[in-house]
């Protein structure tokens, strides 16, 4: 049928924020996301991934049902959402929740009081979560609080200060229920304090909400109320550029359709058709959705279980679930049961309000985690097709892996029948991914069996996996075999041997991906044989042995609850006139608009009068000849303006900052995939992106492709210089030692994930070769440079403008000015204004990200612990480009030696050149990477003398003054306060003691603790990287504004020169405004990197400041007792200047490399971190419980925004003491295990790491890959 019995096109209609949306021309391939922004100029609802999985566009929907008369209120990602699924729905975006123009909303005033936001780039979509939450629960659990933001990432704050402001909300006061020594953490707090100090503890008052007022609430729409009531139901089609919606009412339509359009695929919550049209390059001309079809709907109770329809959203199936299990017995409930624990981690929430139960089966996803334990249930799915209908098992549509054909192409799945379970029924479901929420599972798989009336001899076994093979699969030879075996160790190790046997994973043997699924899948098996074991001794303990007590613990998955925090620093002086805000708590200067979306970041700048959109063609080989470029195609694409190559950069095209050039476009060769070749622009981002796929690229592979760094050794592939620091005779050292280890570590990159991807809009000004930039940067002042270099203008002609940015953390220094240059000279090409905001997925594969790190080392040391000899060397790969590796190859040379004084030491760094996008500055630089390798050593040493890591620690810690290994003095008693105080608020040498008790008591769950101090040396190595220089203008009604060279990337630096200039001035901080950074008020300012943005900066404010008041002091003497406003009027009525520049030379640091020696920092920080964590010996599964960290940060100018960054740059490198926990933890499972002493851990520290090195029986069949290896050892009653 061709759409007959509907209107060709219909007007779409639905509610955003109160306001009716009639949209005549709805297009299905439009998301809510991008109509919210570009129609309706409604920006606060960001775009962070494009895919769901970040959170940044939640916004609220609202639905009514006539039937119930109820209004449905969910969460949804914007970025997913088709418009035209929004039909009679009501929109709330986070504008339409508050503003402050009007009121803010509860939930916008805490977040941002409680300083939950730094950039501000995710803190709308946070808002949206927790106020969804709140309109369906007005007093939520702790529980409901974190499940509501499992959908959402914060790249800056680490979720702390997030969830205070969640816990105002929550209606039971949450103890840490940590009582190891009869006392929860919040009792502990005499302990935690130093009488002497003056400490504080609190960084907001609760007093100040405003309550929350359920009442105050937007209320549904009446007329949508009244559409769903009276209007009849009626098919709804709609017809875009390139594809048709039709949204039919009944089912017998929905299968004519489906005979018509066989291919069509059906969308529900598009969580899966989605992401393939966008990410995967596949094409639907017609798409249905069938989610108005009542039959799609159903839930019905039958006496022998409960069927559901297959449109019903995975959090609704959650919801039933969850009834039924509190009405039904619990021996009918086991199958449920299962089924809820999988969903209770599947997606965040956003997802699962949009994900069809149906889509979820029907896609035979792999990574599925529902389908394993569905079909291992004996679940049915009902099919129809025109004129039939039909049941079938579910396991029947995996029979045959991926090409299965069970379901025909005109078919539908209606509903799906999960049974009741019966009595001598036991089913289970098991799931490990690389994060417990909102991740793809790594494997998972669900089992079931059922006993013979009364006995333990199996009657029927089902056991699937997922993650695997291709899809979800079953081990049927394996459960065949087992029926009519008792349920004992025999059975178990039969059961093992039979599934490796049976599932033949693709991948070669040895690979360590493939082991870990191999290993996790007799894991699970052995952990279903445990629980079905516990349930029998439960049924009769007469028969029935159980388990031993101390593998009960297994049986318990690790759960996120809400966390327990507290911080104490050190408070202002008492004397410290009350209006002087330095060295407060406080919040955010854009904290509220943050919070309410008002704040604008660049892709928020409205449109400029016919703008370009920019998409970049990226090179798809690692290293390749451009043989041919062919745009024809692209060029006829629709709304396409031109493609920009190589030949329109009218003057540089490369920047020589170094030996190896940085390039703007790839003109005859490519040296990594994703370097940018050619750009389209177009009238539109949709059309531009077309049109880029549209081109063609001919390569000619060259050789060598050099991509790890054993290639670059290998063909001696490095960028210029190298570097060496040596201290003592290393040699001579090695010579007299006790002992000698040697070892390497292989430590991974990390993709930059800034929250805001590169973004820039170029505005060509059309006189005087002008332009404004406004973009998304850590370095305006580079921006400037690079884009006047490739335009051939002198550098006054570029205005470069930043208000804030959405997270850098290092990816948006020298790669941004590279993309700017590409807009630049689009614009100039196109005399148009250009936007060109990189989607992520072009984010991830054309911009670098941390280098990843090869260290070999060899170190000396004596029976008691004393290190006297290191000779380590250092490789970083630096991808295909210089930027800046062999800075970071540098500062992990001068950072290497961390809290230790090394008599005889050298090492050297080499910064690999390799075919990888060019890697960059990425918080830490480099010192992450050479501390790890440090403390990697420090605990080898500690393995191999027998005493604990933290005596290795203190015996080589620094002691008194005395230099560092580049001949630079060093007081180390704050490091050794830190070192101390850390032990004991930590009450580290009790819990030890505790830890060690737990792992007696437990065999397959393990607890490890771990203390690791830090020294950060703060500086940027020479005095004209840290010269600052800031603005300060007084207007005649006494407000100021003020300017300096720092960017705002949710640090809070303008927070805090607020708060310097406020001080100096001695006015208050709201008399004060700071608007943008830009080149033209602060000319050649430095990139804000190493945290030294507010040290440099706050100098040029004060010293701005202290000119201007030195200009009024005789004013002020004149009139002591006028006000401010009196001075500065008297001040321009004697032409008095009011406008002052500030300036700060710099440091006075210096290196010198020949020599090996110098002054490169100017102060030092210190630190301590103790960390306590719990592993599971059977999936390498892991949580963190406690983390202790004490700092020394000088004096704090705001601590409310240096705790909530986690004291920034400088405390990124104690997370380690999370790896060292874990390593501890896997240290204890080996030595009760008899396994011998070494091992390696690389970094990052991955489960499947954690479960390789707890090596046990399944391990070992795994290894020996012998199916008919024995695990007769492994029974339940005797340990392995």
């Amino acid at each position: 049928m061709a759409l007959q019995g509907a209107a060709a096109a219909q007007e779409l209609v639905f509610y955003v924020n109160g306001r009716k949306i009639i949209e005549k021309n709805a297009d299905p391939e439009q998301m809510l996301l991008a109509y919210l922004r570009k129609r309706l100029c409604l920006t606060g609802t960001k775009y962070g991934c494009g895919g769901g999985g970040c959170g940044a566009c939640t916004v609220m929907i609202s639905t009514y049902e006539p039937a119930s008369k109820k209004i449905r209120h969910y969460s949804a990602n914007a970025c997913l959402l088709p418009i035209c699924s929004l039909y009679g729905a009501a929109v709330t975006t986070v504008e339409g929740i508050g503003s402050t123009k009007t009121r803010i909303h509860p939930v916008q005033e805490r977040l941002a009081k409680c300083h939950g936001s730094q950039c501000g780039f995710c803190t709308p979509g946070m808002v949206m979560s927790i106020y969804t939450l709140l309109r369906n629960h007005p007093e939520p659990t702790s529980e409901q609080m974190i499940a509501a933001l499992a959908g959402n990432l914060c790249r800056c704050t680490g979720y702390r200060p997030i969830l205070d402001a969640c816990k105002t909300f929550c209606k039971e006061s949450i103890c840490c229920q940590r009582k190891a020594n009869g006392k929860c953490c919040l009792d502990q707090e005499d302990d935690l304090f130093d009488n002497e100090e003056k400490v504080s503890t609190s960084l907001f008052s609760a007093d100040e909400f405003q309550p929350l007022d359920p009442t105050q609430e937007l209320i549904f729409p009446p007329e949508l109320m009244r559409m769903a009531e009276n209007q009849p139901k009626r098919t709804l089609v709609f017809c875009g550029e390139r594809v048709t919606w039709i949204s039919p009412v009944r089912l017998d339509e929905l299968l004519d359709l489906k005979a018509t359009y066989p291919k069509a695929p059906l969308v529900v919550g598009n969580t899966s058709v989605g992401p393939d049209m966008k990410f995967r390059g596949v094409f639907h001309p017609i798409l249905l959705a069938p989610a108005r079809i009542p039959d799609l709907n159903v839930l019905k109770y039958t006496n022998d279980g409960l069927t559901l329809g297959a449109a019903c959203s995975l959090s609704l199936v959650k919801d039933i679930l969850t009834n039924a299990i509190a009405k039904f017995p619990e021996e009918k409930t086991r199958v449920f049961c299962a089924v809820l624990q999988q969903l209770r981690t599947l997606g965040g929430e956003q997802i699962r309000n949009l994900a069809s139960f149906g889509g979820n089966i029907i896609s035979r996803k792999s990574t599925s985690d529902l389908n394993p334990v569905l079909a291992a249930s004996n679940c049915m799915l009902t099919l129809a097709s025109r004129g039939q209908r039909r049941q079938i098992p579910m396991s029947d549509i995996f029979a045959d892996g991926v090409g299965n054909n069970t379901i025909t192409p005109e078919e539908i799945l209606v509903s799906i029948h999960i049974p009741y379970s019966r009595k001598g029924e036991y089913v289970s479901a098991f799931r490990q991914a690389p994060r417990r929420e909102n991740a793809l599972s790594i494997t998972n798989a669900g089992m079931r069996v059922l006993f013979e009336e009364g006995t333990d001899i199996i009657k029927d076994l089902s056991i699937f996996y997922g993650g695997v093979v291709s899809t979800t699969i079953c081990a049927k030879q394996t459960c065949w075999t087992l029926i009519g075996r008792h349920w004992n160790e025999q059975m178990l190790d039969e059961a093992c041997r039979l599934v490796l046997k049976e599932i033949a994973l693709p991948g070669s043997a040895g690979d360590e991906n493939v082991d870990y699924k191999k290993t996790l899948m007799v894991s699970f098996f052995y952990r279903f044989f445990l629980e079905v074991s516990q349930s029998l001794k439960t049924m009769d303990p007469c028969h029935y042995p159980g388990i031993p007590v101390e593998y009960g613990s297994v049986l318990q998955d690790f759960k996120t609850r809400m966390p327990q925090s507290i911080q104490i620093y050190q408070d202002v002086d008492p004397s410290q006139p009350p209006q002087d805000p330095v060295g407060r708590p406080v919040m955010h200067q854009s904290g509220i608009k943050h919070a309410t979306g008002e704040a604008v970041y660049i892709d928020d700048l409205p449109s400029v009068d016919g703008e370009l959109f920019l998409a970049p063609v990226t090179s798809s080989r690692a290293h390749a000849k451009i043989v041919s470029i062919d745009t024809s195609e692209a060029l006829k694409g629709a709304g396409v303006f031109d493609v920009i190559t190589a030949h329109d950069v009218p003057a540089a095209n490369e920047f020589h900052f170094s030996d190896d050039p940085e390039i703007i476009f790839a003109r005859n060769e490519v040296i990594c995939v994703g370097q940018i070749v050619c750009a389209v622009v177009a009238d539109s981002d949709v059309h531009a992106k077309q049109a880029a796929a549209k081109v063609k690229i001919e390569y000619e592979m060259l050789e060598p492709v050099i991509l790890t760094i054993e290639e670059a050794i290998k063909h001696n592939s490095f960028f210029e210089p190298k570097r060496k620091l040596e201290q003592g005779n290393v040699d001579e050292a090695f010579e007299t030692v006790d002992n000698i280890i040697e070892g390497e570590i292989c430590i991974g990159g990390q993709k930059h994930f800034y929250m805001e991807t590169q973004s820039i809009l170029v505005v060509p000004k059309g006189e005087d070769k002008e332009m404004d930039l406004y973009v998304s940067t850590q370095h305006p002042a580079i921006i400037q440079e690079m884009v006047a270099a490739s335009l051939g203008v002198p550098a006054n002609r570029i205005m470069c403008h930043v208000k804030r940015v959405g997270g850098a953390f290092g990816g948006k220094i020298l790669r941004t000015g590279l993309l700017a240059s590409v807009a630049a000279v689009a614009a100039n090409k196109t005399s148009r204004a250009v936007r060109l905001i990189l989607s992520r997925e072009d984010d991830m594969v054309i911009m670098g990200g941390r280098h990843p790190f090869m260290a070999k080392y060899k170190v000396g040391f004596m029976n008691d612990g004393r290190i006297t000899a290191v000779d380590a060397i250092y490789y970083v790969n630096g991808g295909c480009t210089p930027d800046e590796s062999v800075l970071v190859a540098e500062v992990s040379l001068l950072k290497m030696d961390n809290a230790y004084k090394i008599p005889n030491l050298r090492c050297w760094a080499y910064a690999c050149k390799t075919n990888l996008p060019s890697n960059t500055a990425f918080r830490g630089f480099g010192f992450p990477q050479s501390g790890l390798v440090t403390e990697t050593w420090i605990t080898d040493v500690a393995d191999k003398t027998g005493l604990s890591p933290e005596k290795i620690r203190e015996i080589n810690m620094y002691k008194k003054s005395e230099q560092t290994h580049f001949k630079q003095t060093l007081d180390p008693q704050n490091l050794i306060r830190c070192w101390n105080e850390c032990m004991e608020k930590s009450a580290y040498y009790s819990r030890r003691t505790a830890i060690n008790e737990f792992n007696k008591q437990n065999y397959w769950k393990k607890r490890g603790i771990a203390i690791v101090p830090m020294k950060f040396p703060f500086g940027l190595g020479t005095p004209y990287l840290s010269q600052a220089a800031a603005l300060v203008h007084i207007y005649t009604d006494g407000s100021v504004l003020l300017t300096h060279g720092g960017i705002e990337m949710g640090q809070g630096i303008h927070t805090k020169m607020i708060q310097v200039a406020s001080r100096e001035l001695n006015i208050p901080m709201s008399r004060i405004h700071f608007c943008e950074t830009s080149t033209t008020t602060v000319p050649n300012a430095l990139a804000s990197v190493g945290s030294a943005g507010t040290d440099v900066n706050g100098m040029a404010v004060k010293d701005a400041c202290q000119t201007l008041l030195k200009r009024l002091q005789p004013i002020i003497e004149k009139n002591p007792t006028g006000t401010w406003n009196d001075w500065i009027r008297d001040a321009f009525k004697q032409s008095v200047s009011l406008s002052a520049t500030g300036y700060f030379r710099g440091y006075n640091e210096y290196m010198d490399w020949e020599k090996g020696e110098g002054q490169p920092f100017t102060y030092f920080l210190f630190g301590a971190a103790c960390s306590e964590v719990e592993i599971n010996c059977l999936t390498g599964d892991h949580k963190n419980l406690r983390t202790d960290i004490v700092m020394d940060i000088g004096c704090s100018i705001n601590p409310a925004v240096d705790i909530g960054q986690g004291i920034g740059e400088a405390g990124f490198f104690l997370g380690c003491s999370v790896f060292f926990a874990l390593r501890d933890a896997v240290t204890g499972v080996r030595n009760e295990r008899g396994l011998k002493k070494t091992f390696a851990l690389k970094s990052p520290l991955t489960a499947e790491q954690i479960r390789a090195n707890c090596a046990d029986a399944f391990t070992g069949m795994v290894a020996n890959n012998e199916a008919s290896s024995f695990l007769g050892h492994i029974g339940v009653n005797d340990k392995p």
